[in-house]
């Protein structure tokens, strides 16, 4: 008769609190990542390249244009994301009324957050974070919009009307297109978006 020897279970593993993770945050910022810290896990991702800048730029001029009452800010400004204050993520941008974040902490209070802008880069958690994670936690904290440059497929996606933690409205057009964001009065037409594709 053989004996089969299970191994024995492993300890759970303590998951990082919020505290932690503000002071791992806070002695990495002068390296080349950025941390974030959603459910429950700390996160990394490389500084944005030139492409991802240049698209955050150009964003940032539509939004000024039509809107000079608003900021799109895009200096690595920290929110305090999902519905228990439990999470840390720095959007690629964050739109909100001029001065919104005069004041404030590294990791600020979403209130008042109209949208945030992330644009995904050329890394394996991608998908796990712009796609899934962020949205949920997102709208988990009733940011009316989610706006992601995807630049795997050259779309943008507009999510707008959360509620219980999703976003109702998820619309995806690829670059070219025009698109309507949500309660805010901004159009943007993605064909200047074509320069920076694929």
């Amino acid at each position: 008769m053989t004996v089969i020897e299970h191994p024995s279970p492993r300890p759970p593993v303590e998951k990082l609190s919020v505290e932690q993770f503000e002071v791992i945050a806070q002695a990495a910022a002068r390296e080349d990542v950025t941390l974030e810290y959603l459910n429950g896990q700390m996160e990394t991702r490389p500084v944005p390249e030139s492409d991802h800048n240049a698209i955050l730029m150009w964003l940032m001029r539509q939004f000024m244009t039509q809107r000079p009452d608003l900021d799109l800010n895009v200096t690595g400004q920290g929110l305090k994301v999902d519905s228990y204050r439990k999470g840390r993520a720095r959007p690629d941008g964050i739109l909100a009324p001029v001065d919104h974040f005069a004041g404030q902490a590294e990791w600020a209070d979403p209130t008042g957050v109209l949208a945030v802008v992330e644009v995904t880069s050329w890394d394996s958690d991608t998908n796990a974070r712009d796609r899934v994670e962020k949205a949920h936690a997102y709208a988990a904290c009733d940011i009316g919009v989610y706006l992601l440059v995807d630049r795997d497929d050259d779309s943008v996606t507009v999510h707008s009307e959360p509620e219980s933690g999703r976003y109702r409205n998820i619309a995806k057009l690829g670059y070219g297109h025009t698109l309507e964001i949500p309660g805010v009065g901004v159009s943007l037409n993605t064909d200047g978006l074509k320069r920076y594709g694929r």
